[in-house]
C-alpha cells in the first residue's frame, strides 16, 4: 500500500515552515523577498540558506507559488 504522507522535514525546515506560517499576512501569501526577510530576521538564515529551505518546502509540497507569491498548503505546526 502506498502512503500519501510526506516524509518528515528536517528540524530546521520544519522550524522555518512554522515561522513562515506564524508571519503569514491576512491575505495568505508572501513574496519571496518577504519570506527571505522573515527567515533572516527570525532564524538568522542568509538568503542562500533561505532559498534552499524554501525550495525544499516547495519540492515537498508544503508551499506553492501563485503569480510569483508563496502560499502554504494546509499547515499544522508539529
Amino acid at each position: 500500500m502506498i502512503s500519501n504522507r510526506r516524509p518528515p522535514l528536517t528540524p530546521l525546515a520544519q522550524d522555518a515552515l512554522d515561522t513562515l506560517a506564524s508571519k503569514l499576512p491576512s491575505e495568505g501569501e508572501l513574496t519571496y523577498e518577504h519570506a527571505y526577510a522573515i527567515l533572516k530576521d527570525r532564524k538568522e538564515l542568509e538568503q542562500p540558506a533561505a532559498e534552499d529551505i524554501i525550495e525544499r518546502l516547495y519540492m515537498r509540497g508544503h508551499i506553492y507559488e501563485v503569480e510569483g507569491k508563496l502560499r502554504l498548503t494546509d499547515h499544522r505546526p508539529e
